[in-house]
């Protein structure tokens, strides 16, 4: 119809036209069968028609209808039952939907009189691309009553699905908050993205009950420590996270919003390990006595089914859960025990990057956290939008359309990278600090205590040669160090990756170790994540057959690389996301290895993460890398491109610098991979 270069009134009133003439016919030839008496009714009728301009000037008898026409109107012997039938129009077909923009749209065919309805609906306009009457979800009820008036026509309205009606009704009845949106501090306001503020704002337009589904990078983070600042008044906080993400976010809530460490209470299974920041710790393998009196109270998804009599007490009117698709197993004890906790809470930010559309059913428990009332049922989600699966009982997708206009318009909001792409830096590097368990780090603290014997000995040494081989010494502690502190960071850098292939987006991870590459590679055969692996061992002949694998296959997800052997001479950008299992000691290895992904042919913001684990070599290999570079820059988390926030505690503010002086200092040395020796 566009070819035709008509306008949408014209075209309206085409087929208004047109529908009028079928009728027309059909009640021509239906007469002509009928009675004298009511053949010269209908003469008289015509003849009114053709005096008022709107019939035809022929005689009745000498029009000829279409062949199709007069067998479908069945004049001649036999015929009446179907004229009968014909005598009563069927009712016209008028069906509610909800559109994607959260908005109710009118689907039906053409019929004047409903046309006329529609315009009495309040709000109601004419959507003429889609040729759709759209209105909001608070005019329903006036417009069911509209439809319900209409006299001397059939109208059959088919309704919004029962469980479609309440959650509509729920999120129109959620107090709006945005005016609270001036109460974020200037220091987190100033570093938001417009797509970030834009977040921020649907939380609160929707009473702080959101799922907040942005893909993995885009600073989730960030955005609910924004809200959360919003809503003070309701304070303490809640904060459900993976284990491995726990320090994560308490040194996120530190450097943000400038809340003393002890006022951030971080729940462990031990409290041996290092406490850098100052942070309350509180150990989970006590059996009484656990207080959870924080402003911000950390504690991870496996230890929630212990401590629910003790949250449930607490009654925190705020809950964050992060990567909250840790609940989609409604068997999982986690799942059962974390939910009340959510749904008794007055605002509940759930973050995924990962939120499951292509499968409802691990969606369910996430909505049912956020409205209980309207996922109360399971088998009601289930027979609409879980139907046609073959490995169980709703384990299909159906009405999936619906279902995803349903959580945009009501709970959810989220946003690609592709999407955003003109707002992002071109890299960010953050830090993520680890959890490292007490029996791992004995050995470590013990060899860091024989590290400060030696030093001291060094410095009130007089003898050359003593001092010649104390040093000696040193440095073989330092090795032996950084080989141990591999060995224990193993757990929880595969608890970290973990997190990391539950979004399910392609990651290259950098590792220097023989025992750490290992670990790795072989906590995802047994995931079975497709991956390739390319370390000292790798022959120079396979490595770029492996590059081409990991850039053109889609099941292969994860590039398991050494930082020398894997660092150069690869094209690596399939992956948007690099993480550094370990540090080299020299700053040119962690650039050119970040740039197996961070060069020509990347179409992606590109996210480096960096684990690190205090009191390890980390924090050796961390100082001896910055006093290689002059002019530091910006501190690494407070950088004005930063999204998404991996701190450092602020006692130790020397190792939150980046690496981008360096760069710049470096630029004419590193421009270009070394060519591989044949």
């Amino acid at each position: 119809m566009d070819e035709w270069d008509l306008s949408d009134d014209l075209l309206d009133s085409l087929e208004r036209d047109a529908l009028r003439k079928i009728e027309d016919r059909k009640r021509s030839a239906s007469e002509t069968c009928s009675s004298p008496e009511k053949e010269a009714q209908w003469r008289t009728v015509k003849e009114q028609r053709v005096e008022d301009g709107r019939g035809s000037s022929q005689p009745l008898r000498s029009r000829v209808l279409p062949q199709s026409v007069s067998k479908v109107d069945g004049c001649g012997a036999g015929s009446s039952s179907q004229s009968t039938s014909m005598a009563e129009p069927k009712a016209q077909i008028v069906k509610i939907l909800l559109h994607a923009t959260g908005n109710l749209a009118l689907k039906f065919p053409y019929d004047p009189v409903i046309v006329n309805a529609c315009r009495k609906i309040p709000k109601a306009t004419w959507n003429a691309k889609e040729r759709l009457w759209m209105f909001p979800p608070s005019s329903l009820s006036s417009a069911e009553k509209v439809f319900s008036e209409i006299a001397g026509s059939k109208v059959e309205i088919q309704k919004l699905d029962p469980l479609v009606q309440r959650a509509i009704a729920a999120a129109s009845s959620a107090t709006d908050l945005r005016d609270r949106y001036d109460k974020i501090p200037a220091n987190i306001e100033s570093k938001l993205l417009s797509f970030q503020r834009d977040g921020v704002r649907f939380v609160l337009q929707h009473g702080g009950r959101v799922l907040l589904a942005d893909e993995m990078g885009l600073g989730k983070t960030l955005q609910a420590i924004a809200v959360a600042s919003c809503i003070q008044d309701s304070w303490p906080v809640l904060v459900l996270t993976p284990s491995s993400l726990r320090l994560h976010w308490a040194a996120a809530i530190h450097q943000w919003l400038e809340i003393s460490p002890c006022d951030i209470v971080v729940m462990l299974s031990q409290c041996g390990g290092s406490n850098r920041g100052g942070f309350t710790i509180v150990p989970s393998n006590v059996k009484s006595g656990i207080r959870l009196d924080g402003l911000f109270n950390i504690v991870s998804y496996d230890i929630v089914p212990k401590l629910q009599n003790i949250l449930m007490a607490s009654d925190f009117k705020v809950v964050i859960a992060d990567e909250s698709h840790f609940l989609k197993n409604a068997q999982a004890k986690r799942t059962s025990a974390a939910l009340p906790v959510i749904q008794r809470a007055n605002y509940a930010i759930l973050l995924s990057g990962t939120p499951a559309l292509s499968r409802p059913i691990e969606l369910f428990k996430q909505l049912e956290a956020l409205y209980p009332k309207v996922y109360k049922n399971v088998h009601e989600y289930g027979n609409r939008y879980c139907k046609g699966g073959v490995f169980g009982t709703y384990q299909g997708s159906s009405n999936h359309e619906e279902l995803h206009n349903l959580m945009k318009a009501t709970v959810m909001i989220r946003r690609l990278k592709k999407e955003v792409l003109n707002e992002l830096p071109v890299k960010r590097r953050q830090q993520v600090f680890l959890d490292l368990n007490e029996k791992d780090m004995k050995q470590i603290n013990a060899l860091f205590r024989e590290l400060e014997v030696v030093k001291h000995k060094i410095k009130a040494c007089t003898s050359k040669e003593d001092a010649e081989l104390l040093k000696f010494t040193e440095k073989n502690l330092i090795n032996k160090i950084y080989t141990d502190s591999a060995q224990a960071k193993i757990p929880a850098v595969l608890d970290y990756l973990g997190t990391v292939i539950e979004a399910g987006c392609k990651f290259i991870v950098f590792a220097h170790h023989l025992s750490m590459i290992d670990g790795i590679h072989q906590f995802l055969l047994k995931k079975k994540v497709g991956c390739i692996r390319i370390d000292g061992g790798t022959p120079a002949a396979s490595r770029q057959a492996l590059a081409t694998d990991f850039q053109e296959k889609d099941h292969i997800r994860v590039a398991v690389l050494s930082i020398r052997a894997g660092g150069v001479g690869l094209t690596l950008t399939a992956a948007s996301t690099v993480i550094f299992a370990e540090l080299s000691w020299t700053p040119g290895d962690i650039i050119q290895a970040e740039d197996r992904a961070h060069r020509i042919g990347q179409v992606s913001s590109v996210n480096i993460y960096y684990l690190l684990a205090n009191d390890t070599v980390d924090d050796i290999i961390w100082d001896v890398v910055q006093s290689k570079l002059e002019n530091l820059g910006q501190v690494l988390d407070g950088h004005e491109n930063t999204l998404e926030v991996a701190s450092q505690p602020r006692p130790s503010p020397s190792k939150q610098r980046t690496l981008d002086s360096y760069m710049k200092r470096c630029g004419s040395h590193i421009n270009s991979d070394p060519q591989p020796k044949p």
